[in-house]
């Protein structure tokens, strides 16, 4: 099925059960204000960002597209960069490896730039990055004045209308009785696991453990998909990949280590 048709009704559905939990846990609905700013963020993180990514893995790897997502670190530095703000040498050496490590993968991959889809694909997955790092700039800014946890839930079932409403203005769409079995149990494990059960797992580790600990799965998932891509899609596993991959993600560790450091709150 179309990408955008996809995931807009993946987040539809876990949008409204993450709004449900929260409700029955009786936590205030966001007033005011706080709409425009779930409104934003919905947009940012979830139509642009999320909807970019799952549409860029139909004309690249998933592993090549995980790898690109946990590139998003490195915007944030020339974000910074660009704001005017003083960098730490950790910061700025890893954003030199980060990009040396996406060369090294790129480096097999020059003759599929040939191909338009291939370009397509690459273009959306570094759009969604980039989508996502000033999406996390804009939390930080906002924090404060909402439950980002419970917001999250409005977000996605926000996009959800939104990439739903998209799909099937522009025809990317099929008759939801034309959907087959295999793929709704997709979209059944991508809510329940990817989005539903991992969501309330990250908040909980979030009040009990270091944000530092929390966030080591921006680091872990890429290898994950990487190694699944291979296993299970036979997807190609080189060591221009494997090599490229690992300098990139040290690249981000030092990047994001530095940032919790530096970025203002």
């Amino acid at each position: 099925m179309p990408a955008l048709q996809m995931s807009g009704i993946r987040q539809i559905i876990g949008g409204a059960m993450i709004i449900l939990y929260f409700l029955i846990k009786n936590y205030r609905l966001p007033r005011g204000d706080q709409w425009i700013t779930i409104l934003i963020l919905s947009i940012l993180n979830f139509v642009l960002s999320n909807g970019l990514s799952t549409w860029g893995v139909k004309y690249i790897s998933s592993g090549l597209g995980s790898i690109i997502s946990a590139i998003f670190p490195l915007w944030l530095v020339l974000i910074t960069m660009i704001a005017g703000r003083r960098l730490p040498v950790q910061a700025l050496i890893g954003l030199c490896m980060g990009f040396g490590g996406v060369c090294i993968i790129f480096y097999e991959h020059l003759q599929d730039f040939l191909n338009a889809d291939f370009r397509f694909g690459i273009f959306l997955s570094l759009t969604s990055t980039v989508t996502w790092a000033f999406g996390t700039l804009y939390i930080q800014q906002k924090v404060k004045n909402y439950n980002p946890f419970f917001s999250v839930g409005f977000q996605m079932l926000i996009a959800g209308i939104i990439l739903t409403t998209i799909a099937h203005a522009t025809g990317n769409v099929i008759p939801m009785s034309d959907i087959p079995g295999v793929t709704w149990w997709a979209i059944a494990y991508l809510v329940l696991f990817g989005s539903v059960t991992t969501f309330i797992f990250y908040v909980y580790s979030l009040q009990h453990l270091p944000a530092a600990l929390a966030s080591v799965y921006a680091y872990i998932n890429p290898i994950v998909a990487v190694l699944l891509g291979s296993l299970l899609l036979d997807e190609k596993l080189t060591v221009f990949i494997a090599l490229g991959g690992i300098i990139t993600i040290a690249g981000v560790y030092l990047v994001n280590n530095s940032l919790k450091k530096k970025l203002p709150a």
